[in-house]
């Protein structure tokens, strides 16, 4: 198997395994790792958060995992040229309260030469939903590959 390049100009297959790799990422929860991905001086819009930089990256990571409890996302590619991606994704959650979320959304990616991310905009809705309504029952961490992901759910 040939080596996919996964810093910018991105193909089709190096734009999919890149947002696999972030899938892959983020369902670790871990805000040491997570943040490795983006530059030093990255900058993020998220809901109503603006934060930049890895340090305020890591800290609403902090505050947002401790916050999104069971936390599994799904991501997938929308479009991408370039050093650019749209992606949309879904995950699900529930708060301390034991409320059940699956959150949907979409982000802008925009990567250095390098390969990082240096600029993430988010924009995310939040639909409450019954635990039985859950769709991602995979162990916690990585999705498996058998899982079927946002197009072919339906979603």
């Amino acid at each position: 198997m040939s080596e996919v390049a996964l810093a910018p100009p991105f193909t089709e297959e190096s734009a999919v395994k890149k947002v696999r790799m972030a899938e892959d990422l983020w369902n670790t929860r871990d805000p040491d790792q997570v943040v490795n991905a983006y530059t030093l001086d990255t900058v993020w819009r998220n809901r109503a958060e603006f934060p930049v930089g890895r340090e305020a990256i890591h800290a609403f990571l902090v505050r947002k995992w401790a916050r999104e409890l069971d936390y599994r996302l799904i991501k997938e590619l929308w479009g991408f040229r370039n050093n650019r991606m749209a992606v949309r994704f879904a995950y699900e959650w529930h708060d301390d309260a034991d409320h059940w979320f699956r959150s949907y959304g979409n982000e802008l990616w925009e990567f250095n030469s390098q390969g990082l991310m240096q600029r993430r905009f988010a924009s995310i809705n939040d639909l409450p939903i019954q635990e039985q309504q859950r769709l991602y029952h995979w162990p916690l961490g990585r999705r498996p590959d058998d899982h079927p992901g946002l197009s072919d759910m339906g979603l």
